[in-house]
């Protein structure tokens, strides 16, 4: 099987990052596997492409969607559409693009059975397949809680800075945990437009901006992990975490439920995050994962 995949992820051809190691595990599996960046600091024009291919897949039914879905009908090319998206938080438009790639679809992968529902009722007739994002959840299932350098309790968050992620929210937690006389700091791991805005939002306030790093030295120091997402699609961080130990306290999006998180109302989660920073609580992954090989072997046959 010969297939080309569109990506907006830039990591997927960048040697070193899981992305990339994730592509060698699907590259593994077929014949050939050519991957295209196609994001907003790209200049790759989608036309024409070079090759034969049997498989066109996308990364989501967007954009990338509408062009998967032109590439595939010139060449005679089946369609596999990837959503890892929440597609009920979109725009409308964006949501009617969605349906019209989705329908035209030859099979569809989604990484929650909340998005296969949601797809589903879209009347999408194909195969659709849930098979989440792979995680090596062995590496972060060796880590040894130790104590912050500067934090007496370290709260941490992962994510992008963007309003879907509501990275203020965490800063809200923080100040609330504070006021209930917790010495506690917080880490944002992350990046995004917001950052300028978060910078000032932490004036006077014990927070960390480190960036975009691997999160296993930060989860080694951290006490509890907390998502404020608007809402998730899936939710790798929350993974990480409790294969790490570390309590996870979040609303009900995406896979924490599922996963052993402590599910709380938002406005109760600055409440729930003191009792585990009094407490020392640890916690643990209640979600079982595919091996390496189980999921390479699982992804080939998301695409037909």
């Amino acid at each position: 099987m010969k297939v080309l995949m569109i990506t907006g992820d830039k990591n997927m051809i960048c040697e070193g990052t899981s992305a990339h190691e994730r592509f060698l595990l699907q590259k593994a599996q077929v014949e050939n596997l050519e991957v295209v960046y196609w994001g907003r600091s790209s200049l790759w024009v989608p036309f024409p492409i070079l090759g034969t291919f049997d498989v066109v897949t996308v990364q989501d039914p967007f954009l990338r969607g509408l062009v998967g879905l032109n590439i595939a009908w010139r060449m005679g090319a089946k369609l596999n559409v990837q959503v890892h998206t929440d597609l009920s938080s979109q725009s409308v438009l964006r949501r009617m693009i969605a349906a019209f790639v989705l329908r035209r679809a030859d099979s569809v992968r989604v990484v929650s059975k909340t998005i296969e529902s949601y797809v589903t009722h879209m009347g999408v007739k194909v195969p659709i397949h849930v098979l989440p994002i792979y995680i090596d959840i062995e590496r972060f299932q060796k880590v040894t809680h130790r104590p912050h350098t500067t934090f007496a309790k370290h709260i941490l968050w992962v994510g992008r800075f963007e309003e879907e992620k509501n990275p203020a929210g965490a800063i809200k937690v923080l100040r609330a945990v504070r006021n209930a006389g917790i010495d506690a700091g917080l880490t944002l791991l992350g990046s995004g437009t917001l950052e300028s805005h978060l910078r000032k939002e932490s004036t006077g306030l014990p927070i960390e901006f480190p960036g975009w790093q691997d999160p296993l030295s930060h989860l080694e120091t951290a006490d509890v992990v907390i998502s404020t997402s608007n809402h998730e699609s899936y939710g790798a961080s929350i993974i990480e975490a409790l294969a790490a130990g570390v309590p996870v306290v979040a609303p009900d999006v995406g896979i924490a439920r599922e996963a052993g998180a402590l599910i709380v109302p938002r406005e109760e989660m600055a409440d729930a995050v003191t009792k585990i920073l009094t407490s020392g609580t640890r916690s643990a992954l209640t979600l079982s994962l595919l091996s390496k090989e189980a999921w390479a072997k699982a992804w080939r046959s998301t695409l037909v």
